[in-house]
């Protein structure tokens, strides 16, 4: 054998087919030629089994084999190597007499059935091969039918031929048998798929224990060739085909090969034998009388209609399995689709907050640094109630769209909720964490185009790092108090956490919690500052300003206690207890003073009185038992609270329905839109202080035509105001009038009504009653202070 050969592509098959055909010849030749050497026909069986060993062992030594496939070839190498040492006692069986001879020695079939065996051990291990006690039931039982129908057959017409039982016979149908057994091994190994084992190399293996089991089986009819064996046979055509299966999967290498996916199938085994062993029936009975015939035949008769009563079930059954599959596979995809749907936020497509509570709950666990971001959109509400919610879910996808452009491949993105988005930021220094926020904040803050309206989106970001014994909630929480302390310094940026702002978050929380028992513990009051008309300053109104005397923090601002009230939702509360009180000193004055009470109190309503359902109502109720006359009272509202078409709108119209008068208060700071003066049934127009500040400023007077100060442009904006409410009959009224330059200004721009420190500070009702019984309608009031 040439080593040099062997290293050659497809030199172990080119040797082996030479050595099959020498084989062939051997024993086409010996069917009419009695050869005078047999002993010529033995070498090439031997060396083909060895070549076999080699091809199968060759296979091992491929790169990147899986472990199974590596064993089940060395046990085939195994396996062949036993069966060169059979073959060699087996040509000393047959030589070793005075004459050639078919007879085999137990020690020779010993190693046949051995080499079997490891066959059929090497297919069971196989990781395709992992089966339940029902499939290892039905394996044994189609192994039985095989090996008892084809032993029957071969007692019938070969073995059962000689009057005396030899163990010879024995012998040829064990081999049989468990050749058999391999088959079928062999057989649903192939259909089942064997991970990286070919599947065209089962294919061939099979074709070779096919053949040589049946080659095997003429043992008989060589009888009266003892020059010839049947080994001649056998041996060659089973190692060749394992020879060409080793050299398949040698050449298809690791490369994964993909299961076959198989519909249910109906085994035909049973079936086959049981037809077999009808038509031995019914052939061993046809010579023994028209009697027995007959018997035989309708056994025969009655056993197919059992059989094909059973096939019909069993297609049924398939049937009915394919249906339950199918229905399976659909319940699959929707339980997918149900997980996804769990765990992610259905508008963007992004994860939600208990996807990202377990992905933090995981790099927690894991030890890795990282940071928790916690963005927010500023005003959010104002692009849902002006633009409608369809814009504002635009503006989520196209906030989502370009957090994914910034963000990294190993960073985490969710949607908390709302207008919220999480950011897990995984492996970066607090430095490279800030450069990396700066970045996102500068892509999502750039103008973008939406449905055709150009929207400049704001965000204000927190950020946090984790720390050991942190939890998911915690982080998300330290980030939440950091995002918010960016909105309360002007929104539009990214704050960092720090422990100081807990301090401030327990304080403000201390408040609120004093803030709700204010109004049982009578520490709130009510002041009012007056309006005046302008030049002469004669009152026209007043507007209440509600105040609060701590117990031991002294009087806390309106700009402290009035936002946490909002936050903490006792607004509603707190206008209500003040919306009583103005409706209660509004109509003491009215029956005091008749015509010269005050013509308007106004009372500030926030955003979230006008969305509580029954507000329009709950003021109705409360005018009709106070008595008041509605048109006294002005219900002062932000533009925020009106923005759009929705609950505020409602509101403030079912208000102006009741008699009350409108005004809109701070016009000009928020998103501001004239079309609130039509879409509202405005009647007062509040321009807010930030407005007024310039418009005495010399330096405003003299650049209004250059326009090259922002106090210039205010003074413009407030002089087109006062174009804009004549031409829409709206009074106007400048708010925090400061010095007698501004009044001055304001008369001549056109303005005729003011409040501001120059002419009076807030004060409680009773000296407004003072002042109405002091100064008679038509005196001015002037620095009141």
């Amino acid at each position: 054998m040439s080593a040099t050969l062997l290293r050659r592509p497809g030199g172990v098959i080119a040797l082996a087919l030479a050595l099959f055909g020498f084989e062939t010849f051997w024993v086409l030749a010996g069917w009419e030629h009695e050869w005078s050497y047999p002993i010529i026909g033995w070498p090439p069986v031997v060396a083909m089994s060895l070549l076999s060993a080699y091809a199968c062992r060759r296979v091992t030594r491929s790169p990147g084999l899986a472990a199974a496939t590596s064993r089940f070839w060395r046990s085939l190498a195994l396996a062949s190597g036993v069966l060169a040492i059979g073959e060699i006692t087996n040509a000393y069986d047959s030589l070793s007499g005075p004459e050639p001879t078919q007879d085999i020695s137990p020690v020779s079939m010993g190693l046949l059935l051995v080499v079997v065996i490891v066959m059929i051990w090497a297919l069971l291990r196989l990781p395709a091969w992992q089966r339940t006690r029902g499939d290892w039931a039905r394996f044994g039982l189609d192994a039985g039918v095989l090996v008892i129908t084809s032993g029957g057959l071969l007692w019938r017409y070969r073995l059962g031929l000689d009057d005396r039982w030899t163990a010879q016979n024995t012998a040829i149908l064990a081999v049989c048998g468990l050749a058999l057994i391999a088959m079928i091994a062999i057989v649903k190994v192939a259909f089942a798929g064997a991970g990286e084992i070919d599947r065209r190399s089962l294919h061939l293996l099979l074709i070779g224990v096919v053949l040589s089991a049946a080659n095997g089986a003429l043992a008989p009819a060589l009888a009266e060739r003892p020059y010839l064996n049947a080994s001649f046979i056998a041996g060659p055509v089973a190692t060749l085909f394992t020879i060409l299966a080793a050299e398949r999967q040698r050449r298809t290498g690791a490369a994964p090969i993909t299961p076959a996916t198989m519909a249910p199938r109906i085994s035909v085994l049973p079936y086959l034998a049981v037809a077999a062993m009808s038509a031995v029936l019914i052939s061993a009975e046809f010579d023994d009388g028209v009697e027995q015939f007959g018997t035989a035949l309708c056994v025969a008769a009655l056993t197919a209609l059992v059989v094909i009563r059973q096939v019909s079930a069993l297609r049924d059954n398939r049937r009915l399995l394919e249906t339950v599959d199918a229905n399976l596979a659909r319940l699959q995809e929707y339980q997918t689709e149900l997980d996804h749907e769990i765990s992610h936020d259905a508008l963007t497509g992004i994860a939600n907050r208990t996807l990202f509570a377990e992905e933090v709950r995981s790099r927690l666990a894991g030890g890795a640094w990282f940071h928790v971001a916690l963005l927010d959109l500023d005003d959010f509400k104002v692009i849902n109630d002006r633009m409608g919610h369809g814009m504002g879910d635009a503006l989520l996808c196209a906030v989502t769209s370009r957090l994914h452009e910034k963000l990294r491949p190993g960073d985490f993105l969710a949607r908390q909720g709302g207008d919220e988005f999480t950011l897990l930021l995984v492996g970066l220094s607090d430095e490279n964490a800030a450069r990396l926020l700066r970045d996102i904040l500068e892509r999502v803050q750039e103008p973008l185009s939406l449905n055709g309206q150009d929207i400049a989106p704001r965000v204000s970001i927190g950020v946090t790092t984790a720390r050991a014994g942190d939890t998911p909630e915690e982080l998300v929480r330290r980030a939440d108090v950091a995002m918010y302390a960016a909105k309360n310094t002007g929104g539009g940026r990214c704050t960092w956490f720090d422990p100081i702002m807990d301090q401030i978050a327990d304080a403000d929380a201390r408040l609120a919690a004093d803030l709700r028992q204010a109004i049982a513990r009578d520490q709130l009051f009510v002041l009012y500052q007056p309006i005046v008309e302008l030049p002469h300053g004669r009152l026209a109104g007043v507007e209440a300003l509600v105040r609060w005397r701590h117990p031991t923090q002294g009087l806390v601002s309106p700009g402290v206690f009035i936002p946490l009230a909002e936050r903490n939702g006792y607004i509603v509360e707190l206008g209500r207890w003040v919306l009583r009180e103005v409706v209660r000193q509004a109509r003491e004055w009215e029956l005091t003073y008749g015509d010269d009470a005050p013509g308007k109190v106004s009372v500030n309503i926030s955003a979230r009185q006008l969305r509580e359902p029954g507000f329009p109502a709950e003021v109705a109720e409360l005018l009709r038992d106070s008595g008041l006359t509605p048109h006294r009272l002005v219900a002062e509202v932000t533009e925020t609270a009106v923005l759009g078409t929705g609950e505020g709108l409602h509101a403030v119209r079912a208000l102006h329905a009741l008699g009350l008068r409108v005004a809109l208060d701070d016009f000009g700071t928020g998103q501001s839109s004239l079309s609130l003066l039509v879409d509202c049934p405005v009647k007062i127009l509040k321009v807010d202080k930030s407005f007024v500040d310039g418009v005495a400023d010399p330096a405003a007077q003299t650049a209004v035509a250059d326009g090259v100060t922002e106090a210039a442009e205010r003074a413009v904006i407030v002089d087109g105001l006062i174009v804009i409410t004549r031409g829409l009959r709206i009074e106007a009224v400048a708010e925090g009038v400061e010095t007698a330059g501004q009044a001055d200004r304001l008369h001549r721009m056109g303005y005729r009504f003011a409040q501001g420190f120059h002419f009076a500070r807030p004060m409680p009702g009773p000296d407004i009653a003072l002042l109405l019984g002091v100064i008679p309608a038509g005196r001015k009031v002037d620095n009141l202070h």
